[in-house]
């Protein structure tokens, strides 16, 4: 487990009950979190202080109880970047905080490649690794299907003073995406993707992960340069071990480009217990 702990504007106070009490910037949020099917007691006396609670639909979806009023979207940081957060619906704010961790690593491995790094940031949602690649300076291309999402990925560069940085914002379906990157011959150093569990496509085709990974890696294999440095693969899905992630990564990459493959969950550390609240898992092929 490699845990985010380098946050000092996001923290996991407390996690019980299928709930995570989180501060974020000055604002504490409860949001539901299916991991957490542990019933302890609860540890902090923060959880009846709550800003606001997202309570789940039995007809799927849910609604935020505000119990102050907050305003639209605020911001948080990050190193040197800087994180717009608002509450949307199906409970997200715009942040995924156990994803720092990645980026710190993709900051810490372009600043040492020693050479230009072109990077490729498939389902970028609103640009964390985008903007932890730029300021580490790559040429990063920035691809997600939502205009809104895109939209938000540039105000937080705009945010993060990064909006001169060489970044292709991409509104496309990201796999169609790909296909025409390798007919016009575009290569890239770095992919990082961060594929949906479950979706539909732009025809109404629906999306799983499980059945749709291997076929992702190995197409986007076809825009990588001679001497990439690293292929990033994260899953929310519980049923998609990080293993079997890395596995496809070592038998679609390793025979052409030699390197190293990884894998592990990331997960987010809880101050009032000390342990860490697993949040998905990272694969990892990088040039050895």
């Amino acid at each position: 487990m490699r845990p985010a702990d380098s946050w000092k504007d996001y923290e996991l106070i407390d996690a019980t009950g299928g709930n995570r009490l989180e501060r974020w910037g000055s604002t504490l949020l409860v949001r539901p979190d299916p991991q957490v099917v542990w019933k302890s007691e609860p540890t902090s006396q923060l959880w009846a202080k709550a800003d606001a609670v997202y309570h789940r639909s039995n007809q799927g979806g849910g609604q935020w109880e505000y119990r102050r009023r907050l305003p639209e979207k605020w911001k948080i940081h990050w190193e040197e970047l800087t994180m717009v957060v608002s509450p949307t619906g199906f409970k997200h704010t715009g942040v995924f905080p156990e994803q720092a961790v990645n980026w710190a690593w993709y900051k810490k491995k372009i600043a040492a490649a020693g050479r230009p790094i072109k990077v490729l940031n498939l389902f970028g949602y609103t640009g964390g690794a985008t903007l932890a690649c730029a300021a580490a300076g790559a040429q990063v291309c920035h691809v997600d299907a939502s205009k809104g999402i895109v939209a938000w990925a540039r105000e937080n560069a705009q945010a993060s003073h990064l909006e001169a940085k060489p970044v292709r914002w991409i509104v496309d379906d990201c796999a169609k995406f790909v296909a025409r990157e390798i007919r016009r011959g575009q290569k890239y150093d770095g992919i990082i993707m961060d594929p949906p569990s479950y979706g539909r496509g732009p025809g109404g085709e629906v999306w799983k992960l499980e059945d749709n990974i291997y076929d992702l890696i190995a197409l986007c294999a076809g825009v990588l340069s001679e001497q990439p440095l690293f292929v990033a693969v994260n899953s929310y899905t519980t049923g998609l071990s990080p293993a079997v992630m890395e596995y496809i990564l070592k038998t679609t990459l390793g025979p052409v480009y030699g390197g190293v493959t990884h894998c592990d969950e990331i997960g987010l550390p809880v101050s009032a217990t000390g342990g860490v609240v697993p949040c998905g898992a990272t694969a990892i092929w990088e040039e050895a």
